[in-house]
């Protein structure tokens, strides 16, 4: 698929979509739950997709109430299938696999796309530690593995995500790990794990910790009491940012339906919106962004390393040298981002340096009409099409579906704003 953006001016206002972030912890938790859980607002992405379809063959039943509503029942983890697939979802195969091994059968977890080359090895050292046998494709996947998981006291590296570490917690609280601690070096992304241990407080699992260093369990085992539990998606920061930066360089809008107290760590992006300088009105119940001149800025993207592709394309915009920390965590995504946004947004006319852990994006000469690609990774797509919207002509993004993966109404979200784009 090519999307091809015209210059636009913006105007209007939309909500933000779903949070897949709190969408696939809810799947998670749902199944790990003995009883009933109605989700509204659920998420629409193939990442959201593949949770529910991965909880299904672990056990749960699905059912659609209406186009806003979801009810989840499951008893628990009894696997109906001997393979799971989560799609291309970081956070569903780093999440799911530990709940997974809470069952004794013999089960293969698989993926798709780039996630067939991500590093899995964390699981072929710390699952054997929790009685769990492990066979992987020389730390890749597929991964197969039989448990059931036994929680331990044990010591995790949390250098390369913070994704490992929620699905020792959801399958540690699923097992009733009452007295166990999980210690935790180098931990990355802490507000993702606040996001968990949030979830997982809603959903009844008591769960303390030591700055984000010892994490401790008051949890009994698996409730025989069935329960019911409503559960609300809130808006996602993440997909918003986009949104947001396109209002700040192509027009005055308004975006819904974010929590501006969520614990999600893209909602960050407030912090660099404000110091470039474009106008901002952040209200409990909406955010009014549009463009003024705006100036380069420095943000520590350590934690929220999703930020960089929207920041790339708000940093175009800036005059003088922006700089974003945290390239290191850029490596293991749907492509190598930092390599991949200085590819393509050299396309554009941007130049980016990469100094070791520092990416220097020098703006303020405007974007330049091109042929890009997404090279299949939907941050990147979304990045060059907000970025399209001041192009000095037409901007042409080849593989533009890969959008599917996180934000699939996006490209509708801009027209709906007044964005000329056309799909063939």
């Amino acid at each position: 698929m090519i999307a091809t953006i015209e210059p636009s001016v913006i105007s209007g206002e939309l909500y933000a979509p779903a949070s897949k972030s709190s969408m696939q912890r809810a799947c998670a938790a749902a199944l790990l739950t003995n009883g009933i859980t109605t989700i509204t607002n659920p998420g629409k992405s193939n990442d959201d997709l593949a949770a529910l379809d991965t909880i299904q063959k672990l056990g749960a039943t699905v059912e659609k109430i209406d186009a806003n509503t979801l009810r989840i029942s499951s008893k628990g983890i009894y696997p109906k299938h001997k393979e799971i697939n989560c799609g291309e979802s970081g956070l569903g195969i780093r999440m799911f696999t530990p709940i997974t091994a809470l069952s004794n059968e013999a089960i293969i977890i698989t993926g798709s796309g780039s996630l067939l080359n991500r590093p899995m090895d964390f699981f072929d050292e710390i699952l054997p530690k929790l009685g769990v046998a492990i066979h992987s494709n020389q730390g890749k996947l597929p991964l197969q593995i039989q448990g059931p998981l036994q929680p331990a006291n044990i010591e995790v590296d949390g250098s390369l995500s913070s994704q490992f570490l929620t699905g020792l917690l959801m399958a540690y609280g699923a097992a009733g790990a009452n007295g166990v601690t999980i210690t935790v070096k180098d931990l990355k992304s802490k507000p993702y794990i606040d996001l968990t241990l949030q979830v997982m407080q809603y959903f009844g699992w008591d769960v303390t910790h030591e700055n984000h260093e010892q994490f401790h369990f008051n949890i009994n085992a698996f409730p025989v009491a069935e329960k019911q539990i409503a559960y609300t998606v809130e808006g996602d920061w993440s997909g918003a940012a986009f949104l947001l930066v396109a209002g700040a360089i192509a027009g005055d809008i308004i975006v819904k339906g974010l929590d501006v107290f969520s614990t999600q760590a893209d909602k960050a992006v407030l912090r660099a919106l404000m110091d470039c300088g474009c106008r901002i009105s952040i209200q409990p119940e909406q955010i009014e962004i549009g463009p003024m001149p705006l100036k380069a800025f420095h943000f520590d993207a350590t934690d929220c390393p999703d930020l960089f592709p929207p920041l790339v394309a708000l940093a175009s915009f800036c005059e003088g040298t922006t700089v974003i920390e945290g390239v290191k965590r850029l490596t293991h995504k749907e492509s190598n981002r930092a390599l991949t946004l200085q590819d393509e947004f050299g396309k554009l006319g941007i130049e980016i340096v990469l100094q070791e852990d520092l990416m220097l994006i020098k703006g303020g000469s405007g974007i330049k009409a091109a042929k890009v690609h997404s090279r299949h990774d939907h941050r990147i797509a979304m990045a060059c099409a907000v970025a399209a919207l001041k192009a000095d002509g037409k901007v042409l993004i080849e593989e533009a579906e890969a959008i599917n993966k996180s934000y699939p109404n996006f490209y509708e979200h801009l027209e709906f704003l007044g964005a000329r784009i056309k799909i063939q």
